[in-house]
């Protein structure tokens, strides 16, 4: 019902119907409700996790803010000594619509796993980053992974689902995979590229690129593998995620995000 009612009422906003909307009135009232999450000039509403290092660490400059983006560099790193990283907005969010520009710069940096060439991503219903100790690689959560054509001519697609101490229901059942791919389509080069979630609860989510919805998919829940040096007593396997933190993804590919914008649904419940 509360993924009905929310395509609904957007189907409303671009066909301007439903009980005699006025022309116009429509985008005006869309605007509104969209909440800036990046201010474009500071992390000020945000804090960071980085593995081997204390919350709250921004070791090397990870995370900055360069001509309204934020940018995730390596230039003051060494070796990359698998300090994956993330960068948390201060709040988390339930049920919420996403929107977010990202593209791929930059070569990757020495002694990152080769797996995360050209690959970031978005994670949600994150565990409280304060909640992390100073060892776990990642937090628990639901990712967004975020990746880019390898120029070799293969399919690469982005907006995928990968599931760190987490599990998914996919197609009926719990997916047996760590990631799953969407139907996008290759996004080669450093270009920027347009990304969305709804996420209702517990419930259904979606993954959109380029406007296009590529992946869905529900029960997000904590089980799993993948997350390491965790404390047990945050991963209650089985338990549903209804909610958690929205953080940018650091592993050793340079990366900009642009644009993040949040639109809460939670009244619409």
């Amino acid at each position: 019902m509360k993924a009905i009612l929310y395509i609904t009422t957007v189907s409303c906003l671009l066909f301007l119907g439903c009980g005699g909307m006025k022309q116009g009135s429509g985008k005006a009232s869309e605007d509104k409700d969209w909440v800036a999450l990046f201010n474009g000039k500071d992390l000020d509403d945000w804090f960071v996790k980085i593995h081997h290092h204390e919350v709250g660490e921004n070791f090397g400059n990870t995370f900055r803010v360069v001509d309204g983006t934020v940018q995730i560099r390596y230039d003051q790193y060494g070796d990359f000594n698998d300090q994956f990283g993330h960068l948390y907005y201060k709040v988390p969010y339930s049920y919420y619509h996403l929107k977010f520009e990202y593209r791929f710069v930059g070569k990757l940096q020495k002694g990152a796993p080769s797996y995360t060439l050209l690959n970031s991503g978005v994670m949600f219903h994150s565990q409280d980053p304060r909640t992390m100790l100073k060892e776990q690689d990642w937090p628990i959560s639901i990712e967004m992974q975020l990746l880019a054509g390898l120029g070799d001519g293969k399919p690469r697609p982005t907006g995928n689902m990968c599931s760190p101490g987490t599990n998914i229901v996919y197609q009926g059942k719990i997916a047996a995979d760590h990631c799953i791919n969407s139907t996008s389509k290759t996004y080669e080069g450093e270009q920027w590229v347009s990304g969305e979630l709804i996420v209702l609860g517990d419930s259904v989510i979606k993954h959109i690129i380029n406007g296009d919805t590529v992946l869905q998919y529900s029960k997000p829940q904590i089980g799993g593998g993948v997350a390491n040096g965790y404390d047990p007593k945050y991963k209650q396997d089985g338990k549903l995620l209804s909610s958690g933190f929205i953080a940018l993804q650091s592993e050793g590919q340079p990366v900009d995000f642009r644009n993040i914008r949040l639109k809460d649904l939670s009244r619409k419940k």
